[in-house]
């Protein structure tokens, strides 16, 4: 985080990924998800993150989108609500 500003680098997404709200949670490892894209998918949640990462209805990920089934995707990142809002402001979410 720089001193002036307040701002922290964030991890942004690949070619392949795409940011994304979760709507809703599904109960175990699924969530519903939309996409900056504009489609909704169903995301999976994967085991390194399962436990280690709580992620609720509201929040911002980014996930990749599979090859083999679009209306499927891995959630690769979860960002916290100050990250969040950082995107915002900068312009990469609405």
């Amino acid at each position: 985080m720089t001193e002036e500003s307040g701002r922290r680098n964030l991890r942004m997404p690949n070619n392949d990924e795409v940011f994304a709200v979760v709507t809703e949670h599904l109960g175990g490892n699924h969530v519903q998800l939309r996409c900056a894209d504009g489609e909704e998918r169903l995301g999976r949640i994967p085991g390194r993150m399962k436990y280690r990462t709580w992620i609720e209805q509201d929040d911002i990920v980014v996930a990749e989108p599979w090859d083999w089934q679009d209306e499927k995707a891995t959630i690769e990142w979860r960002y916290t609500s100050q990250d969040a809002d950082q995107l915002r402001r900068e312009g990469h979410i609405d």
